[in-house]
């Protein structure tokens, strides 16, 4: 069984919010401004919540508390509607990372019924965007491998199989991008990987997904591969590791160049991606919520329109009310 690097622990306040405002200035191109007035929000929210176990630890009751102070302190509803978007931002964050297994401002009055659906990749743009990885690591022996640089190829390798092991696995990006460097000489069909909450789950990989670890690792060993190595993906980072925020951004630099409009792309829509196309193929939701890591069913039921489709197209494909029966 491959080897899992052990759990971190939980950050503070502070990273919380500097991690979410890298989120939002890599995947989703917010500007200065915005990141600042998130920042203030975020700030103002921290300073009250301290006494209530501060941002992470912060359940329902508290935030309904904050929120009542900022009325007793005579703002605007504009004022408080904003502070209070910027919470549902920062916890929707942390529930997709994994670091909360809830959204205590989903139960807040005036918010939402229902959670948005997810971004969806076609089939066609993921298939796209994998041509494009597997074309430019080299894959497919269009390009000369005596032609590039070896740390131009082996960064090329690496994004290739960042994609095929995202879009094979359905992994969390954070997930994906500490994978023990372990898996290169493992010959499973499977790996293990260490999910929120210190959880293990085995998670199927193809045999696409395999050839790009091997393309990977040849490369790599090319390059002159530290034995000593922890990581699947290494980096001069304090994690040791190859940070999301740089995985998002090569990501979407892959989906300009192939075509794709890059504001509808990230690690994130890439894990519903693969969510989303298992169901319309015929898988079973509670096989997808094994798959995702999901603890509670009622996570992976987002996903349910991509079924509620399905069935409707069998029904109108299949019943003899909808086709007309014969004579």
């Amino acid at each position: 069984m491959s080897a899992t690097p052990a759990p971190r622990p939980s950050p503070g306040d502070g990273a919380i919010i500097e991690a979410f405002l890298e989120m939002m200035a890599v995947e989703r191109g917010a500007a200065d401004n915005t990141l600042q007035a998130y920042a203030r929000d975020l700030e103002e929210a921290r300073g009250f919540l301290r006494p209530h176990g501060g941002l992470m630890a912060a359940g329902p009751d508290a935030i309904r508390a904050y929120l009542a102070d900022l009325s007793a302190q005579g703002l605007s509803e504009a004022t408080r509607s904003r502070r209070l978007s910027a919470l549902r931002q920062l916890y929707r964050f942390l529930y997709t990372e994994g670091s909360r297994e809830d959204d205590p401002t989903g139960t807040i009055e005036g918010a939402r019924k229902k959670r948005p659906l997810p971004k969806i990749m076609s089939e066609d743009e993921v298939d796209r965007l994998l041509a494009l990885a597997e074309r430019e690591a080299g894959g497919t022996g269009e390009v000369g491998e005596t032609e590039r640089p070896l740390e131009t190829r082996l960064r090329a390798a690496r994004l290739r199989v960042l994609v095929e092991l995202l879009y094979a696995t359905g992994l969390r990006v954070s997930e994906l991008v500490s994978l023990p460097r372990s898996l290169l000489a493992s010959r499973s069909r499977t790996i293990t990987v260490l999910g929120k909450g210190g959880k293990e789950r085995l998670v199927p990989i193809g045999a696409e997904a395999r050839a790009a670890l091997d393309a990977y690792g040849a490369v790599w060993k090319q390059a002159g591969m530290r034995e000593g190595e922890t990581f699947l993906f290494p980096a001069a980072s304090e994690t040791g590791h190859l940070s999301r925020q740089v995985f998002a951004r090569e990501l979407k630099d892959l989906a300009v160049r192939a075509g794709i409009n890059a504001e509808k792309i990230s690690p994130h829509v890439l894990r519903h991606a693969f969510a989303s196309h298992l169901l319309q193929n015929g898988a079973d939701l509670r096989a997808v919520q094994e798959l995702l890591g999901h603890s509670d069913i009622s996570t992976t039921q987002i996903y349910t329109h991509v079924l509620e489709e399905r069935l409707h197209r069998l029904v109108s494909e299949h019943h003899p009310l909808s086709v007309g029966r014969g004579d």
